[in-house]
């Protein structure tokens, strides 16, 4: 679903050789071997095996109280030349480049389900009230998951920040505009289009999409690269580890930042597919450097505010931070903040930011 003014550019040339992710029948796949994702049998091999562990007592996965920190966002934008980013929870996360404010996935509802009765809680509340929310720009969502497009977030936020430009993969636009969005951009994988006064890619990512039981993968998923006053900023989206993360560096880079997931990840046999752990997404983010550049820092998110799965709650940034020491990167460049936190990325060396 294109805007009025044909904003959107053409797409760019997939790496040669790949394999397409558009089937003859209208949906969308995961183009590389060992991508498919788990089916419905699958789905009650883990359901059964968590049963039995709540029968014997086993906790499938522990809770512990997640500090929180006061948001600093820059209200109503940030200063030229300066990138500040928010993490809110979940995934979503405010990136204020420069004087443009973009926010990605969002998600204020308590339970990201599509009843307000059932379905995952949070664990943490939104750090960010959405009150608190600067005038916003840019709208990306990666995909149609319940933990990522959040009707009753749409809805609010259609008729708090009218001005803003939507952003989403192939599909996902006819799901956003009946929650009230006036116009969304819809991007196929190496698209780019204009929007406020950023250029924003949709990039490939490793996952599924689906809301019910008879659309599965009839919309498209992918990650975003975002460039603004000067800045160029990663968000993976939801994401297995898939070979394509050194050609997002090279022709996008070099980055700034990368938004990257870091949990959900267990148990690996049936998570494998659709979401990274903590050490691939480390991985991920090495592969993302340009030649002869550092990897950006790293801000991880997608942990710690719903139980999607297995894992202990505080175990993703534990293994992130451990798996980013281990490859000998500095330690002030993986970013685990707290619930809210902000922090201010320092312009790249030789001042091009």
């Amino acid at each position: 679903m294109m805007p009025a003014d044909g904003s959107t550019d053409s797409p760019a040339t997939p790496p040669s050789g790949a394999a397409s992710h558009h089937t003859d029948d209208g949906h969308f796949r995961n183009p590389w071997p060992g991508s498919r994702p788990k089916g419905f049998g699958a789905v009650l091999r883990w359901s059964a095996a968590r049963a039995v562990r709540r029968l014997r007592g086993e906790s499938a996965a522990t809770s512990v109280a997640l500090p929180m920190a006061t948001p600093a966002v820059a209200n109503p934008r940030e200063e030229s030349g300066a990138l500040r980013a928010t993490w809110v929870g979940h995934s979503t996360t405010l990136l204020q480049l420069g004087r443009t404010n973009v926010l990605v996935d969002p998600i204020w509802s308590d339970r990201a389900s599509p009843v307000p009765w059932a379905g995952p809680r949070r664990l943490v509340p939104p750090a960010l009230p959405f009150e608190g929310l600067p005038p916003l720009d840019v709208v990306l969502l990666s995909h149609d998951h319940y933990d990522h497009l959040d009707a009753p977030t749409v809805k609010r936020l259609a008729a708090a920040h009218p001005g803003a430009r939507w952003v989403a993969p192939l599909g996902v636009g006819r799901r956003i505009t009946a929650l009230g969005v006036p116009q969304v951009v819809e991007l196929d994988w190496w698209e780019s289009t204009r929007a406020a006064l950023a250029t924003v890619t949709a990039t490939p990512a490793q996952h599924f999409s689906g809301r019910g039981p008879g659309d599965r993968d009839t919309t498209l998923w992918a990650g975003f690269a975002i460039a603004a006053d000067g800045w160029r900023v990663f968000y993976a989206g939801d994401t297995g580890y898939h070979p394509e993360f050194p050609e997002i560096g090279r022709r996008l880079g070099p980055l700034d930042l990368a938004v990257m997931p870091i949990g959900a990840y267990e148990p690996r046999w049936f998570m494998r597919p659709v979401h990274m752990n903590a050490e691939e997404a480390v991985d991920a983010t090495v592969d993302l450097a340009s030649a002869g550049q550092a990897p950006p820092p790293m801000l991880g998110v997608h942990w710690g505010t719903f139980r999607l799965t297995d894992e202990p709650t505080d175990e993703p940034p534990r293994r992130a931070a451990r798996a980013w020491a281990v490859r000998g990167l500095p330690v002030d460049r993986c970013w685990i903040l707290r619930h809210g936190e902000t922090r201010v990325v320092p312009p790249r060396a030789g001042g091009d930011a």
